[in-house]
C-alpha cells in the first residue's frame, strides 16, 4: 500500500520509513508528488495533523500519514509546542534546527536545576484512508526528560543532542539509532499507529 507522508523533512521520512516496513507500507514524501506544504494554523499537535493529512490526501488521491510533533517545555507553560520548528524565529535567528537549540539553550541559560528544566518530546500521528474520512487513525507517543545545558551526540535531528534522558543517562542523540527508534515519541507514536492500521486497514 502507498502512503503519501504530509511532510517535507528528511529525518522525519527516514524514521518513520524504517518503522513502517514491516507491513509492507511504502511511504511517499508529500514533495515527490508535487504537493505543497499545508498550513497549520490550529493550537494543538492532533488539529494539525489532521489539517495537514487531509491536505496530503486530497491532493494526492491517497492514503496520507501526517505528523505533528514538538518540544513542550515545562518551564514555559508546554512551549514551543506546536510552533516547535519555528522556534528560532521568535529570538531573530533563521529557521533550522541548530538554531532551534541554540535559541533554546538561550532562553532556558538562567535555569540550572533539573526539575526546572523539564520537557517533554511529543508527536502526534494521524492517518486518513482519504480526505474525507470519517474515522481517522489516531496515536500519540511522549517522551519526558531535561533539557540538558549543551548539545551532545550525533545521531538525530531537531532537539535530539539537548533531549537528555534519565533512564538513559544520556541524550537521545547519543543513543544508537535502533535504540532511540524504539524509545523516541516517534517511535512511540508509531508503533501504536502500526497497531491500529493492522487492525483496521488491512
Amino acid at each position: 500500500m502507498k502512503i503519501v507522508l504530509a511532510s517535507n523533512n528528511q529525518g522525519k521520512l527516514a524514521e518513520l520509513q524504517a518503522m513502517f516496513a514491516p507491513l509492507g507500507l511504502q511511504l511517499l514524501r508529500q514533495s515527490e508528488l508535487g504537493i505543497s506544504e499545508a498550513s497549520e494554523p490550529f493550537r494543538t499537535f492532533v488539529e494539525n495533523a489532521l489539517a495537514k493529512a487531509r491536505h496530503a490526501s486530497r491532493l494526492s488521491g491517497l492514503p496520507a500519514l501526517a505528523d505533528d510533533a514538538g518540544l513542550c517545555v515545562d518551564a514555559f507553560g508546554g512551549l514551543p509546542g506546536v510552533d516547535t520548528a519555528f522556534y528560532a524565529t521568535r529570538f531573530g535567528y533563521a529557521k533550522g534546527d541548530d538554531n532551534n537549540v541554540k535559541a533554546l539553550l538561550e532562553q532556558m541559560a538562567g535555569l540550572p536545576q533539573p526539575t526546572q528544566r523539564r520537557a517533554a518530546l511529543v508527536s502526534t500521528l494521524v492517518a486518513l484512508r482519504s480526505e474525507d474520512d470519517p474515522e481517522p487513525l489516531i496515536a500519540s507517543g511522549r517522551v519526558s526528560g531535561e533539557i540538558a545545558t549543551a548539545p551532545k551526540g550525533s545521531n538525530g535531528f531537531g532537539f535530539d543532542p539537548v533531549m537528555f534522558i534519565p533512564e538513559f543517562g544520556q541524550t537521545f542523540a547519543q543513543l544508537p539509532v535502533e535504540v532511540k527508534n524504539a524509545n523516541s515519541h516517534r517511535g512511540k507514536a508509531a508503533r501504536q499507529m502500526l497497531a491500529l492500521i493492522r487492525e483496521r486497514w488491512l
